[in-house]
């Protein structure tokens, strides 16, 4: 690394709110890469997922986390697991809110969050709202003991990045890089292709079955002229198991061709994916397949 990237801020700006606020296109909009997989439905983020920005001035690193909820069985507490440790490394918390949601349940959630570092509270969402609304929301949040500073944007629309990111660098301690300036994430390829593979299952299915899903890749082996990679879809039922096969193999058929091109897309590799659909009954509950499918 050259001498001239070193003696610049860096540090580990977490982002944390309520399923839906937008947390994961917010991260993706910052890096500049798709790294969280994004979906209309709540509790799409089961991992804390980080990303590097890396400049001469500075380097931030993101961290996308599960939406704050009250956990009802083991695999929703170990999702918290990833927010506490998200708290406990955090040097700047950027608390993202929908400007369209309840501004009081949001307030009570970050309040709870005893924060330590200084904080921006991030109005998101805000060409969906008139300007009465956004000045109402500007003026409940910015008489809050953890709102250091506030900043308004639209993650989908990527407006006002560039303000959010200079109040973040505001607030950044000086130190060298933790990462290399070419370095993205620490997370592994394998990882993010079960992550795009349970996008596609979000995307296609109703009801009950993204929540009792989860993907395990179990093969991934770098081919002369492509990547070859094993998945197991794993559900809780058999009839879940019919349901994401579908007649004639059709939605399984589905998921395997959406989730291909855009793994093809991320890894700019040529992919054979082969899916398969295990029955683990009562997996968000077990201690063993927990720790098997990665939420440690």
């Amino acid at each position: 690394m050259p001498n001239s990237f070193y003696n610049v801020k860096a540090g580990f700006v977490n982002i944390f709110g309520k399923p839906n606020a937008g947390k994961s296109t917010l991260l993706n909009a910052l890096i500049g890469e798709k790294l969280a997989i994004v979906s209309s439905k709540v509790q799409t983020t089961r991992h804390r997922i980080k990303g590097f920005l890396t400049t001469d001035q500075y380097q931030i690193i993101f961290s996308d986390t599960p939406g704050i909820i009250e956990p009802k069985y083991k695999l929703h507490e170990r999702m918290m697991g990833a927010v506490k440790s998200a708290l406990e490394d955090a040097d700047v918390a950027m608390l993202l809110v929908d400007i369209n949601d309840n501004w009081e349940e949001c307030d009570a959630v970050f309040s709870s969050l005893r924060l330590k570092v200084g904080s921006i509270v991030v109005l998101n969402k805000i060409d969906t709202a008139d300007k009465e609304k956004i000045e109402a929301a500007k003026a409940f949040f910015s008489s809050k003991s953890y709102c250091k500073k506030l900043v308004t944007i639209s993650a989908l629309a990527q407006n006002n990045l560039q303000e959010l990111l200079d109040a973040i660098v505001s607030l950044l301690p000086e130190g060298d890089p933790f990462y290399a300036e070419d370095e993205l994430t620490d997370l592994s390829e394998r990882f993010f292709v079960g992550e795009i593979v349970r996008e596609k299952i979000f995307e296609l299915f109703e009801e009950e079955i993204p929540y009792q899903t989860t993907v395990l890749v179990h093969e991934f082996k770098h081919k002369s002229t492509l990547i070859k990679i094993g998945a197991n879809i794993i559900v809780q039922r058999e009839t879940q198991k019919s349901i994401i096969i579908g007649e004639g193999g059709k939605m399984i058929k589905k998921i395997g061709s959406d989730a291909r091109k855009d793994i093809e897309k991320f890894l700019g590799q040529k992919v054979f994916l082969e899916l398969f659909v295990k029955v683990r009954p009562k997996w968000r509950e077990n201690d063993l397949f927990l720790k098997e499918y990665g939420y440690s």
